[in-house]
């Protein structure tokens, strides 16, 4: 009888999640030194760190893959990924949150919730990802802990509990007290590297603060956690115990937010941080089945996994599962559901990074590597062949940005496109097509900085020396003013079997545009609001009498959903639109699923080009952060652009601007940033949906 892995409740698969800049890498490095993982720090301006092992990461100094990494901590094995922070490459963030138990998400002591943390953010509540927030950074000038907590409940919509007190403002940041113990935590100047804090009672000048924040803790928790309130009411405090279970309760069900604090870079706050780790977020077998058919992390159970990554290296292909149940062991066949076959498992890697160690078997809950499989692509599911299963993929992000590409030498257009197709096998997020009218290449991703990063890896990567067009954008089309009672019929007949398919539908806007800004100065980011500009089609069927069955209206909106593919403004994709199915006919002989499907994708473009309809282009949310005195010429250069200023604060001597701006405007935007203001301002980008074009 084989034997299966064990499942243990010391391991935690997490994530590191924030805004660019934030510290998400200086903190996975941290991580890894004091767990002994690795015997030397490294730092992102250095170019040494291990997460950020590819040469463009180091030559930018931003995290532009997702990377896993394992280390141990109190006996805990901490499965960990670091993903980027740039919105470009949010398709990272997904993917790697879908597969994650748990997160710490890491936030600017001095900016608080930025744009992109936001971002991340939503997208592990809509995962349900459990998560711990660390402010870091608290050694920068302006940097407090207080205020960008405050930013978490209000920007956020969470209920912050802030764990610790920091000891020192600023650069005189020292240390932490932690308000569960009562105890201070001191990493002195000068101490050797990894030497830990230095442990005390808490200060004579913080015991009043740190006895009314503890009290107000465990006010909080008690009003969360029922358990925590009996205790509360009986005693009028919580002991040490229960507020520990209580703040896991609470973190667990995503009721509350567990706050911490330090400074990444000079090595403050980093082990209270791992300790929270293990306290606080989940094991794989604490969480609720990945489907309701599958047993939590059971090792003896039917194999089940989701491949969440690919990766293409000169030695081959790898892939990266995340096991939710059952056993692997080196040498299984494996059934792929999303592509029906069955593929071997050669080897099965632990990763660390860009370094792999090999090993036999792989359990519930483990992340890994398997070289083996030939077509599995990110998102399929791999399972027993007698158990087959298919789990949820993750989101893949429509593009929103294009360029044309093209072999400088002919003899490599081949090259170049085998080139494409591996990359876009890595990253589901890009898409490679062929413009009809000109015949060219063209790539499509999620911004021109995810765009310049995947031609650079062309031309580093694969040898090829391409030119690249000029951006463009990717409009939508929607229907400003619809049409009713439009009717069609489908007839064919041609000496067999013949079609019929008798349909009227209404047509009308999902939502009712609210057009461009009357005073000219742009579009309005708010037109679509998101679930408006998320969902393309919206069918309904109102008829009566069973006038056509449920099996051809079924075949009617399939028909209408390939109606959107090309809309009549300009062959864009259509967004936004209401059908409704109001009535039609069949035919006792002629009807089938076939015909009707036509019938409604005939009917819909017909509605379409009978229809008023609205060209929408894409728009961002930008944040510009620039010197008080460079505002004005800010203001002047985001008009131009079309922009539309939404906010705008001010903090010692630095504003902060934010604006809707077409992402069309944008191109090249970062370069005549700097010039304006002397290399001094900086600026953030995330996706804001679509707007009536102006």
């Amino acid at each position: 009888m084989r034997t299966s892995a064990p499942v243990s409740a010391h391991v935690r698969n997490l994530g590191i999640l924030a805004h660019v800049d934030a510290g998400k890498t200086t903190l996975t490095e941290r991580f890894l030194f004091l767990t002994g993982a690795t015997h030397k720090r490294g730092e992102v301006h250095d170019g040494t760190t291990v997460t950020d092992f590819d040469p463009q990461e180091r030559d930018r100094g931003i995290t532009i893959f997702s990377a896993a990494v394992s280390c141990e901590w109190a006996g805990h094995r901490l499965n960990l990924i670091d993903t980027p922070g740039h919105v470009d490459f949010a398709g990272e963030v997904e993917r790697a949150l879908r597969v994650l138990d748990g997160a710490v998400a890491v936030f600017d002591g001095v900016a608080g919730v930025e744009p992109q943390s936001e971002s991340v953010w939503r997208q592990a509540d809509r995962h349900g990802v459990p998560r711990i927030a660390f402010v870091n950074k608290l050694d920068r000038a302006g940097a407090d802990l207080d205020t960008a907590v405050a930013s978490l409940r209000t920007r956020l919509g969470t209920v912050p509990l802030p764990v610790q007190l920091p000891l020192g403002r600023e650069d005189a940041f020292t240390g932490v007290v932690d308000l569960i113990r009562m105890r201070a935590y001191e990493w002195p100047d000068g101490a050797a590297a990894g030497a830990g804090p230095v442990e005390g009672p808490v200060p004579e000048a913080l015991r009043e603060e740190a006895a009314r924040r503890r009290r107000a803790l465990d006010e909080q928790v008690a009003e969360l956690h029922p358990e925590a309130l009996e205790e509360f009411c009986a005693t009028g405090a919580l002991s040490e115990r229960t507020l520990v279970a209580a703040l896991r309760g609470l973190t667990l069900s995503g009721g509350a937010t567990v706050v911490l604090c330090g400074s990444a870079y000079r090595n403050r706050g980093v082990e209270p941080l791992l300790d929270a780790v293990t306290a606080y977020l989940p094991a794989p077998a604490d969480l609720p089945p990945v489907r309701p058919d599958r047993h939590p992390a059971d090792p003896a159970a039917p194999f089940t996994a989701l491949a969440f990554k690919v990766g293409v290296t000169p030695t081959g292909r790898m892939t990266y599962l995340r096991v939710y149940a059952g056993t692997l062991r080196k040498g299984d066949t494996v059934l792929d559901t999303a592509s029906g076959r069955t593929e071997r498992v050669a080897r099965i890697l632990r990763v660390q990074a860009d370094r792999t160690t090999e090993t036999a078997l792989a359990g519930a809950g483990d992340i890994v590597a398997v070289v083996g499989p030939k077509t599995t692509r990110s998102g399929a599911t791999l399972c027993a062949p007698g158990a087959p299963v298919t789990l949820e993929a993750p989101e893949r992000a429509e593009p929103v940005v294009s360029v044309a590409v093209e072999a400088r030498r002919g003899t490599d257009t081949e090259r170049l496109a085998a080139g494409l197709a591996r990359l876009a096998e890595e990253d589901p997020s890009l898409v490679v097509g062929t413009d009809p009218e000109s015949g060219q290449t063209v790539l499509s991703g999620l911004g021109e900085l995810h765009l310049e990063v995947t031609v650079e890896k062309l031309r580093r990567t694969h040898g090829l020396d391409v030119v690249v067009g000029r951006p463009r954008v990717a409009y939508r089309e929607t229907v400003g003013r619809g049409v009713t009672g439009l009717t069609y019929r489908h007839v064919k007949q041609d000496g067999g079997a013949g079609q019929f398919a008798h349909v009227v539908i209404d047509v009308e806007p999902l939502a009712e545009p609210r057009g461009a800004d009357p005073r000219g100065a742009g579009p309005l980011a708010e037109s679509l609001g998101e679930e408006e500009h998320m969902a393309d089609l919206v069918f309904r069927s109102a008829v009566v009498g069973g006038r056509v069955p449920p099996l051809f209206v079924r075949a009617v909106e399939a028909g209408c959903r390939d109606a959107l593919a090309e809309g009549p403004l300009g062959g864009h994709r259509v967004t936004g639109v209401r059908v409704t199915l109001t009535d039609g006919s069949t035919h006792v002989k002629d009807s089938s699923e076939l015909a009707f499907r036509a019938a409604g994708r005939f009917a819909l473009r017909e509605a379409l080009r009978a229809s008023e309809m609205t060209l929408l282009e894409p728009v961002a949310e930008v944040t510009v952060t620039v010197p008080e005195d460079a505002v004005g010429t800010v203001l002047g250069d985001l008009a131009a652009r079309r922009g539309r200023v939404t906010g705008s604060t001010t903090r010692g001597g630095t504003a902060v601007l934010t604006a809707t701006v077409p992402l069309a405007e944008l191109f090249g935007y970062a370069s005549r940033l700097r010039s304006r203001t002397q290399g001094r301002g900086t600026f953030t980008t995330r996706p804001a949906g679509y707007a009536p074009a102006g």
